[in-house]
C-alpha cells in the first residue's frame, strides 16, 4: 500500500489544508489588544476579550504560514503580536496578563507564559520587528519566575508574583516543553533544551510509573492528585482522570527532545529510564488503546478514568490532530507501516467529521455520536492544532517547526 507519508500528492493536500486554515483566521488580530475568539464562521466575538494563550498559538501559525510564503500571514500575526506588547503585558510587575482586560482572576499562567516564548520564537523565526526583544524578555520571565530551582514549573503566580499556587499541572509543564525547544532552535542557548529534556523525562517517568497514562494535576512537590476535578470531568484545561491527547502529545514531544539532544550533540542529558523512543510508544499505544473507538464509535474520546474506563466521550479536534501528529513522527523515527496506517486512519476521520467545508476550520468538538457539540469548546477560536497537524508530517523531528522552516 502506497504510504500517504511519503507521498507527494498528500504533501500537496497538506500544504492546501494548511492555506484554507489560515484563510479562516485572517480577522483575528486586534492591534495592540492581541488575537480575538473566533466563532464558528471565523469572525471575533466582541464580548470575549483577547487572550494571551490565543493570541500567542496565532502568532505562531501565521509566523508558519509567513515562512511559508503564504501572502497576508504577516498581516495577521505582527497584529496579533501587538497585543503581547501592549494591552496583553504588565508592564508594572514584568509578564503577561490573562487576557486583555488585566483583571483575570486566573493570575499570572506558565500555560500563558510559555505559549508567549512559542510566539516570540516563531515571530523571530519569521524575523518580525521586536520579536527577538519579546522572546529574550519572554525567557527571563519564565526562567526567573516559572521554573523553580530544581527545574520544575510553577503553574501561575498572583499578579505581582508574590504567592504562587498550590497547584502544579503536566499540561503547562508539556507546554513548556514545547516552548523551550522552540527557544533552543531559534536562541542556540542549550541551556533552553537541557531544561527541555529534564521536564519531558520527568513526565515520562510519571507516565510510566502509572500504566502509562499520564498524571495530569499534582501538589507543589509533585505528588500525584488523582481526584482532582472529579467533578468537572469535561474541564477545558484541568479535566479529571487521564487526558488521551495529553499522551498522544507528550509521546511526540518525546522524540523532538531525543532529535534535539542529538541534533545538538548533547550526550549527558538522561533519558527516561526506558529512553525516549519507548516512552513515546508506550504514551501512544496507551492513549490510542484506551481512547480509539472507546464507546464503539470512531473517535478519540477526550478523557478516561485511571482504569480506562471512558469518561468524557466527546471527541475534540484537537486530538485527532495530536493523533496525526504523533503518528507521523513515530513514522519518520521508526519507519514502522503501522504507525502509517494509523496516521492515514486519524486523516480520514478528521476529513469526514471535523473540517469544516461550508463555514472553514475544523469543528472543535463532536458530541459521542460525531455530531457538532459546544459543551467543552464553543466556536472555533484558534488553528494551532490542526495547523500543527498539516506541517508536522513534512517536517524533521528537529529543529522545531519555525526553526524548520526558516532554515529551508
Amino acid at each position: 500500500m502506497r504510504k500517504w507519508l511519503d507521498s507527494p500528492d498528500h504533501a500537496s493536500w497538506l500544504r492546501a489544508e494548511t492555506t484554507r486554515l489560515l484563510d479562516f483566521g485572517r480577522s483575528s488580530g486586534i492591534p495592540g489588544q492581541g488575537a480575538g475568539w473566533l466563532d464558528s464562521y471565523g469572525i471575533v466575538e466582541p464580548d470575549r476579550a483577547p487572550a494571551t494563550w490565543i493570541t500567542c498559538r496565532m502568532v505562531h501559525v501565521y509566523a508558519l504560514g509567513h515562512l511559508l510564503g503564504i501572502p497576508g500571514c504577516r498581516t495577521v500575526a505582527t497584529q496579533a503580536l501587538s497585543g503581547l506588547t501592549g494591552a496583553l503585558r504588565d508592564r508594572e510587575f514584568g509578564g503577561w496578563f490573562n487576557d486583555a482586560t488585566g483583571d483575570s482572576p486566573a493570575g499570572k499562567q506558565a500555560y500563558d507564559h510559555a505559549f508567549v516564548v512559542l510566539a516570540a520564537s516563531s515571530a523571530t523565526a519569521a524575523g518580525f520587528m521586536g520579536a527577538d526583544r519579546l522572546l529574550e524578555d519572554a525567557l527571563d520571565v519564565v526562567g526567573t519566575h516559572f521554573l523553580d530551582p530544581d527545574g520544575m514549573v510553577v503553574d501561575s503566580w498572583n499578579r505581582d508574583f508574590t504567592a504562587a499556587a498550590n497547584y502544579r499541572g503536566i499540561n503547562s509543564t508539556m507546554h513548556t516543553v514545547e516552548a523551550l525547544l522552540a527557544a533552543a532552535d531559534i536562541t542556540q542557548d542549550r541551556r533552553w533544551l537541557r531544561s527541555a529534556a529534564s521536564l519531558a523525562r520527568f513526565a515520562a517517568e510519571k507516565a510510566g510509573a502509572n500504566q502509562w497514562r499520564m498524571p495530569e494535576h499534582f501538589t507543589p512537590e509533585w505528588e500525584p492528585l488523582p481526584q482532582y476535578n472529579e467533578d468537572r470531568p469535561n474541564d477545558q484545561f484541568r479535566p479529571y482522570g487521564a487526558t488521551v491527547g495529553h499522551g498522544l502529545e507528550w509521546a511526540r514531544l518525546l522524540l523532538h527532545t531525543e532529535a534535539s539532544l542529538q541534533a545538538a550533540e548533547i550526550e549527558d542529558c538522561p533519558a527516561p529510564a526506558v529512553g525516549w523512543l519507548v516512552a513515546a510508544q508506550a504514551l501512544y499505544d496507551r492513549a490510542v488503546t484506551d481512547g480509539w473507538e472507546a464507546d464503539g464509535k470512531p473517535g478519540f474520546i477526550y478523557t478516561t478514568g485511571w482504569d480506562g474506563t471512558p469518561i468524557t466521550r466527546d471527541r475534540l479536534h484537537w486530538v485527532t490532530a495530536e493523533a496525526i501528529a504523533a503518528a507521523a513522527a513515530l513514522y519518520r523515527r521508526t519507519s514502522e507501516d503501522h504507525y502509517a496506517r494509523d496516521y492515514t486512519t486519524w486523516w480520514e476521520f478528521a476529513a469526514t467529521y471535523f473540517i469544516d467545508r461550508q463555514r472553514g476550520s475544523w469543528h472543535h468538538e463532536l458530541d459521542p455520536s460525531n455530531r457538532v457539540a459546544a459543551s467543552v469548546w464553543p466556536g472555533k477560536p484558534d488553528l494551532y492544532h490542526a495547523v500543527q497537524a498539516t506541517l508536522i508530517p513534512t517536517l524533521p523531528l528537529a529543529p522545531s517547526l519555525a526553526a524548520a522552516l526558516a532554515r529551508a
